[in-house]
């Protein structure tokens, strides 16, 4: 299976504090699934999990944002990205963006998209999909998050952050963080980033300045603020991680699926994303326990929540998945 091709990793091993806690495996429910404008044959994935991999006909969907009323999807092989109408999965546009589109953001009224391979952001006007500007970046951006003022972007090769300012797009400037930053989360008036291949998280400052760094599982991928926690998922730790938000208090490790990746919180409970296993789990926030289990298409790396309903782009479908969230 072409999954297993996004397995190579090089990172070193960081024991999480806590001890994990197994999770039983329950009935899986399928997903309702929407076909997304097919790619080209035989492209070259830079998949999350640090390798290549390739996969005819896909356009490989790796993102997606909710803006109130539409879901959007970053596919990446189609440097683009497609509109889908929230109440009924009515795909309505597909919009030319950067190059290798993979991490997507609606915050201040646009959708913000970061472009693997053309080092920039650009910023999208929701209602018509026309770019309202491209700003440059790191090398690599393939995270993004927004602090109410700010739009941050993880560049997973230059190994730092960039801070943009969302009204105009300034740039407020780069800071160090560790090996191939990839997720991103807003929590406690910081911002937090999976360090991928140096197995630990990054609490940041507004200002930018290091507040700590925590140890977690092994190839942290996805964050997701919770109340006052923050959740990251271990892609090769087949776990999922909670720091206590005001100290980086490593709460407990729980189990959950293979290839851990994208992670959301949809105001009650917790969704996982697993590459490897293609589904999503739904986690309770408070121990850990596993909810419930929901097949998706092949290979998703993310996730969103909007619209009451669970959104998860599948990369190796050409798709993405729903359901709805309780």
């Amino acid at each position: 299976m072409i999954l297993l091709k996004w397995r190579v990793f090089s990172g070193a091993l960081l024991l999480a504090i806590a001890v994990t806690t197994p999770n039983v495996i329950k009935a899986q429910t399928p997903m309702t699934e929407i076909p997304l404008p097919s790619g080209g044959a035989g492209i070259e994935s830079l998949g999350g999990g640090g390798g290549t991999s390739t996969e005819a006909g896909t356009a490989g969907p790796e993102a997606a944002a909710f803006d109130g009323t539409y879901v959007w999807v970053a596919t990446q092989f189609n440097n683009s990205i497609t509109r889908v109408r929230a109440s009924d999965g009515v795909v309505s546009g597909t919009f030319v963006v950067g190059k290798r589109p993979v991490a997507l953001l609606y915050a201040a009224s646009y959708l913000w998209v970061a472009n693997l391979l053309s080092n920039n952001v650009t910023k999208v006007n929701p209602a018509t999909g026309a770019i309202a500007a491209t700003y440059n970046v790191g090398d690599g951006p393939g995270g993004l998050a927004f602090d109410g003022t700010n739009i941050w972007v993880a560049n997973r090769h230059s190994n730092n952050v960039t801070k943009l300012k969302a009204n105009n797009g300034s740039n407020l400037g780069t800071f160090a963080v560790g090996t191939r930053p990839l997720g991103l989360a807003f929590a406690a008036n910081s911002i937090w980033v999976a360090n991928n291949k140096s197995n630990s998280v990054t609490r940041l400052s507004t200002a930018g300045a290091v507040l700590g760094t925590y140890p977690v599982g092994k190839g942290p991928f996805g964050v997701a603020a919770q109340d006052q926690n923050v959740w990251v998922t271990n892609y090769f730790g087949k776990t999922v991680t909670k720091l206590r938000a005001s100290d980086g208090l490593n709460l407990g490790t729980f189990d959950v699926g293979d290839g851990a990746a994208g992670i959301a919180f949809d105001g009650t409970n917790l969704w996982v994303v697993n590459n490897g296993d293609s589904n999503v789990m739904k986690v309770s926030p408070a121990d850990g326990t596993l909810i419930a289990t929901y097949i998706t298409g092949k290979g998703p790396f993310s996730i969103a929540f909007g619209g009451s309903k669970i959104w998860v782009p599948n990369f190796g479908s050409n798709s993405v998945s729903t359901t709805a969230a309780n």
